[in-house]
């Protein structure tokens, strides 16, 4: 019996195997996305929730009872019409631009500073690094936030008593004229601490929920898990920022009267006066406006990182594992 030919390959065959070999785009790890998408899908979705934001900082600022938020919404759109439900969106978009996009490049990398040797993260590193980076992003939004809160309660007003400013780089120069450079900080305290909780709150229940929703056979990494997972987490962040939201407005808004000294006698003022609920006043409207504006801003981050790894793939010809 012969013993069966042995298999030989051509130097062309091997030559082409080679070649197609060379052609395969080369397995990578997906490269860390510019931190500065994280503002530019905060200002993609501010666009959609202004009219909620100015909503709430409206009846934060009105006290008393006997105005809810149908009655604000109809003195709005009568004194105003409908441009008036985005007065201040040019101090919004500058806010975003400065404070969302501080707090999501502080957090992106305090999580690689923070990082076990692994490269696990725990939780409560997770919320430090939320903690550390809503300090840098409320100082770095704190005069675009006073310009806002201005802005938008301008119309409630009584005619003698508003600013007109009439944009957000004209407020930012008028207060520092007429205040002083300390004038653009007002606030700051009430407004840092707010931002610690609200980005410690969002972001890292934001993480925590993605990866928990991913752990179900349920979810995979797609739409229906940002939204999911966005909307719980602005459920979270609008519960425990409210208090400190009431107090911030109010603050803002008080321009030189000196009702409040400070943040701890302004949330003793407020609840002696009106009772503790006054520090969830606004609630509904804020968590209107945080569930959507958590969500977009997420979806929006996944799509424009995505559309920046599949650039990046393109270019250096290459695929993620």
């Amino acid at each position: 019996m012969s013993e069966p030919a042995p298999i030989t390959t051509t130097p062309a065959a091997t030559t082409a195997s080679q070649q197609q070999q060379q052609q395969q785009p080369a397995l990578s790890k997906k490269p860390a996305a510019p931190s500065s998408l994280g503002g530019f899908a905060a200002c993609a979705a501010n666009f959609f929730t202004h009219p909620l934001d100015l909503l709430k900082v409206r009846l934060q600022t009105t006290k008393g009872a006997g105005h809810s938020a149908s009655h604000v919404i109809r003195t709005i759109y009568t004194t105003e019409g409908v441009l008036g439900f985005y007065n201040g969106i040019s101090a919004a978009v500058l806010r975003q631009m400065t404070y969302s996009m501080a707090r999501f490049a502080t957090y992106d990398t305090m999580k690689q500073q923070l990082a076990l040797p692994d490269g696990s993260l725990p939780f409560y590193r997770t919320a430090i690094a939320g903690v550390i980076a809503g300090a840098v992003g409320g100082v770095c939004g704190t005069p675009a936030d006073i310009v806002l809160v201005r802005l938008q309660n301008d119309g409630a007003l009584p005619l003698a008593e508003r600013r007109n400013y009439r944009n957000a780089f004209d407020g930012l120069f008028r207060i520092a004229r007429e205040d002083g450079p300390q004038g653009l900080f007002k606030g700051v305290v009430p407004n840092v601490s707010r931002a610690m909780l609200m980005t410690g709150a969002q972001l890292c229940s934001y993480d925590g929920f993605k990866e928990l929703l991913l752990s179900t056979p349920y979810f995979d990494d797609g739409m229906p898990l940002h939204f999911s997972a966005s909307f719980l987490a602005g459920f979270v962040a609008t519960t425990i920022t409210s208090p400190f939201d009431v107090v911030k407005t109010r603050v803002m808004n008080d321009a030189g009267k000196g009702v409040y000294r400070n943040l701890a006698h302004a949330m003793v003022v407020i609840t002696r006066e009106e009772g503790v609920g006054a520090l969830y006043k606004g609630w509904t409207p804020a968590f209107v406006r945080m569930a959507p504006q958590t969500i977009l801003t997420f979806i929006f981050l996944e799509q424009f990182r995505n559309m920046y790894w599949d650039a990046y793939a393109k270019k250096h010809n290459v695929r993620f594992a």
